[in-house]
């Protein structure tokens, strides 16, 4: 059971952390001041261009329905979109690089005509290069293999980038999580190289991402997972130590949020706030923003 005395025992061993300050920055014509006390944290809706998400309310099957889909999140509170055209689930068709950006450019090039910041999720140069051209103005990185390669494309088009957490290539190939220790500082030790890698070939706008949605096998049991989720959102204020700011991808607990599935992104929200996470990436725009409205009020 979560509880005040174990919060308050974890701000108190890592005191100097709490104090920790991120690199602020702009995408687009946005300014993200991520260390200002009343700033309220980003929000990333997503749009799905697979059917194999099984998040429903975020597939799209169409280029007019993710589009409206983009504009209506952008419309309920959303600072940026993120689109994507291959599922993270283990059992979902793998989608070429050509399929993907025929999925993707149309609604990337539509919506930036309409003036919303658009990131592309994908761990494929092919679709990096494509999607950047046609203006994306984040890459949300779902692989570590060729890094080089996909952060001097990012630099080429001054864009910025979500580098996740993986333990493996990318996303649809990862085996099992290091459940063994604390996660947070084999976290930190990644994201340092990653950073450093990043900044090498050009890079100046980084988000970090834990991963937390992403389908390891030995995180299905749901006890463990959600324990593991619970513990890491807590523990995000540890990472601002690296200087960047963090994005959370809201999972879901379906296993005992059941019919109430909806409200699981909502309840691991307040977690991520509590953690001083940045950016909330979630399928529940208005539900997340009105948490985080409530939550700025206090």
């Amino acid at each position: 059971m979560l509880t005040l005395e174990h919060l308050s025992e974890l701000l108190a061993n890592n005191r100097s952390a709490d104090a920790a300050r991120v690199k602020e920055f702009s995408i687009g014509d946005k300014s993200f001041h991520f260390n200002a006390p009343n700033f309220r944290p980003a929000i990333m809706g997503v749009v799905n261009l697979s059917a194999d998400s099984w998040y429903r309310e975020s597939v799209c099957l169409s280029t007019e329905a993710a589009i409206q889909r983009g504009r209506t999140l952008a419309a309920q509170g959303a600072d940026i979109i993120d689109v994507g055209a291959e599922s993270t689930l283990a059992h979902a068709l793998r989608v070429d690089g050509d399929r993907q950006n025929s999925k993707l450019l149309p609604v990337i090039r539509e919506l930036l005509a309409e003036g919303v910041l658009v990131s592309v999720e994908t761990y494929q140069p092919g679709v990096t290069r494509m999607c950047l051209e046609a203006g994306a103005n984040i890459l949300n990185l779902t692989g570590n293999e060729g890094s080089d390669e996909l952060f001097r494309i990012v630099a080429a088009h001054d864009a910025a980038v979500i580098i996740c957490y993986v333990q493996g290539k990318n996303v649809r190939e990862v085996g099992d999580f290091d459940l063994s220790a604390d996660p947070i500082p084999m976290m930190q030790e990644f994201f340092s190289r990653q950073i450093e890698t990043a900044q090498r070939n050009g890079v100046k706008r980084i988000f970090i991402d834990p991963g937390l949605g992403f389908y390891y096998r030995n995180l299905q049991d749901s006890a463990v997972r959600v324990r593991h989720q619970m513990s890491v959102f807590l523990n995000t204020f540890r990472l601002r130590t690296l200087g960047f700011p963090t994005c959370h991808a809201l999972p879901h607990a379906f296993e005992y949020f059941g019919e109430e599935v909806r409200s699981a992104e909502p309840f691991f929200a307040v977690l991520a706030a509590l953690g001083k996470t940045d950016l909330f990436r979630t399928h529940e725009v208005p539900r997340i923003k009105a948490v985080l409205d409530t939550m700025k009020a206090y």
